[in-house]
């Protein structure tokens, strides 16, 4: 069997002009990764084979970096002088160039969803300090063909922003690069959210912004001219989306988003506003995100650690007049009020009404399921909860599960501050 290094070779991914994917088993870690290898050609000591040596160096110490749910991780690399090689995950969904042409173009919904979790990826970078020069179709791989979880890859071109005084020219992808970009000036985040803008305009529209018979032509009509909006070429557009995209690809940075908050915030609200979602029990998970995202129990917890969140919780919408839980009951669970109005009840008299940001049943938690509920909690307008088991909270991350004890204590304390106010009156 074919190896590179220890790893076992089982098949060709995708080869490009200066390096080549290959699908392999690591057998020390049992899993598949994929491993991305410069061409041999390229090994040579030429100028441009030290500039491929410094991409994939620079690729490669990111590794233990960037641990995003929307980031393809690290797990190796080898930079020698005969041999360079970088190992990471793989992920088997392809990449969104398959979504770029008229005719294979995906619905709003399942676009709007894949651009804002790029958006929380590339703002969770920007913090670490990476800005990350060559998004584009390419570079978002799907974890499953009909699904809509990504990973964002190729950081080769990444600059650290906080330690990086000279920039590499002559690197990234022309027709997604940013006016500043081509112009070779400074760049920081906002070179990435004109370029992620780039990807939705063609995942909207099957076409670039613009149309250039060469590089020299593209770099030009982007320094120069300004794209015509979505709509123009395919009017069924939302307008919403079509202001999102023009706003992400102004050319000038004070008409550009400033942050990736406002660009995540604007893709929630327009799925909202169009009523994208066809199931209401289910909302996305660009909405999941930002409801939880702006609870005051969840203000401590990372965009990490609020994506375990969404993966594990459970979401309702239940009906007025539903019993969430019965007193004297065992239970394994506790929850938080999304929306709606609901009253806890003990032994028929009303002990206090929830709503919004609340939560209830989290002395569960410390029972282990072996409590029983102390009142019942029932729902008086129609509701939505989100439910967290107490075992999956307990496969969640050490920092997650500490983040939900340190926040259950100040709720207890929150709670025991009212009964002595309550008590003092009396």
């Amino acid at each position: 069997m074919e190896r590179i290094g220890k790893y076992e070779i089982s098949r060709l991914l995708g080869e490009g002009a200066t390096s080549a994917v290959y699908l392999g088993f690591d057998p020390f870690a049992q899993r598949e990764v994929a491993i991305k290898r410069l061409h041999p050609e390229l090994m040579r000591g030429t100028d441009r084979s030290a500039l491929y040596h410094h991409l994939l160096l620079n690729e490669a110490s990111l590794a233990g970096k960037l641990q995003h749910p929307h980031i393809v991780q690290i797990h190796d690399a080898v930079i020698e002088e005969r041999d360079a090689y970088v190992v990471m995950e793989y992920v088997p969904g392809g990449t969104l160039e398959a979504f770029t042409e008229t005719g294979k173009l995906l619905s709003f919904e399942r676009l709007v969803e894949i651009i804002f979790k790029c958006t929380r990826a590339l703002d969770y970078a920007h913090l670490q300090g990476v800005t990350h020069r060559d998004i584009k179709p390419a570079n978002i791989l799907l974890t499953s063909p009909e699904g809509q979880d990504i990973k964002i890859s190729d950081f080769g071109a990444a600059i650290f922003t906080a330690t990086e005084t000279t920039q590499v020219c002559g690197v990234g992808s022309p027709a997604y690069m940013s006016p500043q970009q081509v112009r070779e000036l400074p760049l920081d985040h906002r070179t990435d959210i004109y370029s992620l803008g780039v990807v939705m305009y063609q995942l909207l529209t099957g076409r670039l912004p613009f149309d250039a018979s060469s590089n020299v032509n593209m770099v030009y009509q982007i320094a120069h001219h300004v794209a015509p909006p979505p709509s123009s070429i395919r009017p069924e557009i939302p307008p919403e989306l079509d202001a999102i995209v023009q706003k992400a690809m102004q050319r000038e940075l004070s008409e550009r988003y400033a942050t990736w908050m406002e660009f995540s915030h604007d893709l929630a609200q327009a799925h909202r506003k169009r009523n994208l979602a066809t199931d209401r029990s289910e909302p996305p998970d660009s909405e999941k995100f930002e409801r939880v995202r702006a609870f005051r129990f969840f203000r401590e917890f990372s965009d990490i650690e609020i994506w375990e969140i969404v993966r594990f919780a459970e979401w309702r919408l239940i009906p007025p007049g539903t019993v969430v839980m019965k007193e004297g009951e065992p239970g394994n669970y506790f929850c938080f009020v999304v929306e709606g109005d609901l009253r806890i009840v003990k032994q028929g008299h009303l002990l206090n009404l929830l709503s919004a940001g609340d939560c209830f049943g989290e002395m569960s938690l410390f029972s282990a399921g072996r409590g029983a509920r102390t009142a019942s909690v029932e729902t008086t307008t129609e509701t939505r909860i989100l439910t967290i088991r107490a075992p999956a909270l307990l496969r969640s991350s050490s920092l997650c599960q500490m983040h939900f004890y340190k926040g259950f204590l100040e709720v207890l304390a929150t709670r025991l501050t009212m009964a002595n106010s309550r008590i003092a009156k009396v």
